[in-house]
């Protein structure tokens, strides 16, 4: 075989090695710790690939905490890491608070961490507090007048409540619920312009962060609005509810009186058949009364001539009464 093959399968061979070497055993990472003053052996970093842990986002967080004086050990960080934490995170929520001057260790910030919560973030806040604007909140007074209402809550973490504690919507709708409380106990809409401030007292001597993750400072009140006069349109909507009622029982009252008649003109137009049916006997009645002899041919002139009588006499009433009325017109 050529030597300059030969020589190339060896560096090609020695390379492969080196690189399987370096992956297993991360010399540059133990010699960074080594230099950094953290004590880790090689053997750890191999283990930690066998149990697929990244060395190096265990090493770098550590020489962090040792160069802060934290006084964390492997163990710790990589439990929370293998636990699913984010061990870079932690450890500078930890240099953090130790800079703050506040009180966190490191089982509490694992917690935190674990719990899904920005542990750093928290930390930050509580040095540096947070300001949560929250939506356009509508109350209406007992005036009727409705009032739009957009507040700033100046919140600061608490990290003995991150965990288990609620979260910024919870202070948002307290915040709107005392909001709403305040203006619905005002006489008038005109008491809650006058005096914003009555809003933040109410909230502030509720205690509405109780049981979340923050502490509420302050609340400001940034701006506050005339809307709708609910209270007028809630009476008009009403009386026209009530002039619909009166309209239909109305109606209703219309359409029986309608039945009430048109059943009183078939009463009359069946008793006027009667009286017609029955006019009708009349003349059989009359032949068969004389022919029978039960009456006699005077007694039915008698009767023709008291007709007679009678329907000249109606005529001539009926004469003077339209010559009366003539006489008047």
């Amino acid at each position: 075989m050529d030597p300059t093959i030969m020589y190339l399968v060896i560096g090609v061979i020695v390379l492969v090695f080196l690189i399987i070497f370096l992956n297993f055993f991360p010399l540059m990472l133990w010699i960074s710790a080594i230099a950094s003053g953290v004590r880790v052996g090689i053997i750890t970093l191999v283990a930690m690939r066998l149990r697929r842990v990244a060395p190096a986002r265990i090493v770098n967080p550590l020489i962090k905490a040792t160069k802060a004086g934290l006084g964390l050990n492997i163990n710790q960080l990589e439990s929370h890491y293998l636990a699913g934490g984010n061990v870079d995170r932690v450890v500078n929520a930890l240099i953090a608070a130790q800079r703050a001057n506040i009180q966190l260790e490191f089982t509490r910030a694992a917690a935190i961490d674990l719990a899904g919560r920005d542990v750093l973030q928290a930390v930050q806040m509580s040095v540096n507090p947070k300001v949560i604007e929250t939506p356009v909140v509508s109350a209406v007074a007992k005036d009727g007048i409705e009032v739009k209402v957009r507040a700033r809550v100046t919140v600061r973490a608490n990290i003995d409540r991150l965990v288990g504690g609620a979260g910024e919507e919870t202070i948002i709708a307290r915040v709107g619920e005392g909001i709403v409380s305040t203006n619905g106990s005002s006489k008038s809409h005109k008491e809650v312009l006058e005096n914003p401030d009555l809003i933040s007292r109410t909230v502030l001597d509720k205690g509405l962060d109780a049981g979340t993750a923050f502490e509420i400072l302050s609340i400001d009140i940034a701006d506050v609005d005339v809307g709708k006069n609910i209270g007028a349109n809630l009476q008009t909507e009403q009386a026209e509810a009530d002039k619909i009622i009166a309209q239909a029982k109305a109606e209703e009252r219309r359409a029986m009186a309608v039945a009430q008649e048109q059943e009183m003109k078939a009463r009359v137009v069946e008793m006027r058949a009667r009286v017609v049916e029955s006019e009708s006997q009349v003349p059989l009645a009359m032949a068969e009364a004389l022919k029978s002899g039960k009456l006699g041919v005077m007694d039915y002139l008698n009767m023709k001539n008291i007709e007679a009588d009678t329907q000249m006499r109606g005529s001539i009433g009926k004469t003077d009464d339209s010559s009366d009325d003539e006489k008047i017109r």
